[in-house]
């Protein structure tokens, strides 16, 4: 039986075990309704680090940020609901103001949690949620299944945020869950042209760290900034940018040293201070510098400029990022989820009757192989395991990290036949069991081909 299914399975049992618990059987049902639901992934980092930047990239429009935790999820139609105390939801109206939606909570006191209903593609397959700078990594995580730890460098605080959110046996066990970004990845150098590249290959720096290396599944670097413009580059804009690009290099070069000569009133383009703090305040100084540089180079229309934005952003990185290791592992991340939320219960309410349960969750943590997969797919990516390239991108392949069905494992771009899909199991296993024995392989090269051997052997049921 697959994890996920187990862990249903155990949800269920619970349930039964515990109905005459009014308490445990709310927290069971709340556990039941997240397990059907898409990945929830929360954003979270330390103050004006943009964390909600980044959600209005990845969501495709720009929100206005609110000061609680702001759930965005799927929809027909926008729509939004402030949750406070313990009374009920009540609806509240979403605006349009100055190109940007405003969730209009008025005069609430106090909100615990807005939930805002969005028609956008991304919010499809997950639930981003917003996070307030104050909030501690159990508020971040009680209701999240992962994590995007946002930050400039990797300081104590961030460490300590990171261990904080694997504090748990389970967690340990399975640590699977957490993204981290270098967030404002153009301000890196003083913002020089070049800030972009290094910020990449101070993501790869840090993905080798041994401080960081447990504590998450990937490092990337996002210019937050530049990827929401890239997505909602509005005519107005576009035409005000090559209005600059138009000046001669050398000309301009002089007003783009810093924001305060930007707006200043000896500009050699007349353009109001209004329309350039528009500009700086959407893109950056180092935003304004890149894109006049792009029109010159040729990027002339509004489409190509975009593609190249949110290419040079980061965007498309970080959104690979949360396809491999939360949106395609979704029941692993749930399963993850329920089990700790099985755990907390059986802390809070022992009783003689769950012993069972207690028992059968110490073995999945103890041997899921699921979670085996996420880990070696994570130090693969990273570099902590090294492979020979055509090995790594075999021992990627089968461990799921292209797509965890059969067809995908295995390398098949068609429709594949049982028979076909057999041989080739049957081929890649005999290879990969001899890699797990070649006494001349590192032992982390041996170690990793255990775990491929495990997920082959764990396809010969679905092929008989």
């Amino acid at each position: 039986m697959t994890l996920d299914r187990v862990v249903w399975s155990m949800l269920q049992e619970a349930s039964a075990v515990y109905r005459d618990s009014p308490r445990a059987t709310a927290w069971l049902r709340s556990q039941i309704e997240r397990y059907t639901e898409p990945v929830r992934i929360a954003v979270a980092g330390r103050s004006r680090i943009g964390k909600s930047t980044v959600v209005n990239a990845l969501i495709g429009d720009e929100f206005t940020p609110l000061d609680s935790f702001v759930w965005y999820r799927g929809g027909s139609q926008a729509r939004a609901h402030v949750f406070s105390g313990p009374s009920r939801p009540h609806e509240v109206a979403v605006t349009r103001r100055n190109h940007r939606q405003h969730v209009e909570i008025g005069q609430v006191d106090r909100a615990d949690r807005v939930v805002v209903e969005w028609p956008a593609r991304t919010l499809r397959d997950v639930i981003l949620i917003d996070t307030p700078s104050t909030a501690t990594p159990e508020q971040v995580l009680g209701d999240a299944d992962a994590l995007l730890y946002l930050m400039r460098h990797v300081q104590d605080d961030d460490l300590k945020f990171l261990q904080a959110a694997n504090d748990h046996p389970i967690a340990r066990g399975a640590a699977v869950h957490t993204v981290a970004v270098l967030a404002r990845a153009d301000e890196i150098g003083a913002g020089r042209i070049d800030a972009l590249s290094s910020a990449k290959q101070i993501a790869r720096r840090y993905r080798k760290d041994v401080a960081v290396q447990p504590l998450c599944q990937n490092v990337v670097s996002v210019a937050g900034l530049l990827a929401v413009a890239g997505r909602t580059l509005r005519e107005d804009e576009f035409a005000a940018l090559r209005a600059l690009s138009a000046l001669g290099r050398e000309e301009l070069e002089d007003h783009l040293l810093s924001a305060d000569r930007f707006v200043g009133e000896q500009f050699p383009v007349p353009m109001e201070p209004a329309v350039r703090q528009a500009l700086l305040g959407r893109f950056g100084i180092f935003g304004v510098r890149l894109v006049t540089a792009l029109i010159r180079q040729g990027f002339d229309t509004q489409v190509k400029l975009t593609g190249q934005l949110v290419q040079r952003s980061g965007l498309g990185e970080l959104r690979d990022s949360v396809a491999v290791h939360f949106t395609e592992r979704r029941e692993v991340l749930k399963a993850r989820s329920a089990l700790l939320a099985l755990d907390v219960l059986f802390r809070v309410e022992p009783r003689p009757t769950a012993r069972r349960l207690m028992t059968d969750l110490e073995r999945v943590v103890a041997s899921a192989h699921d979670f085996r997969e996420l880990r070696l797919v994570a130090a693969l990516q990273s570099g902590r395991t090294k492979m020979p390239a055509e090995l790594q991108a075999e021992a990627m392949r089968l461990v799921g990290a292209e797509g965890t069905s059969s067809l995908a494992r295995l390398g098949f771009d068609y429709e594949a036949d049982q028979r076909e899909q057999r041989e080739a199991l049957l081929d890649a296993l005999v290879r990969w069991q001899a890699q797990a024995a070649d006494p001349h392989a590192p032992n982390g090269q041996r170690r990793a081909a255990q775990v491929v051997v495990r997920s082959c052997e764990g396809l010969l049921p679905q092929l008989p």
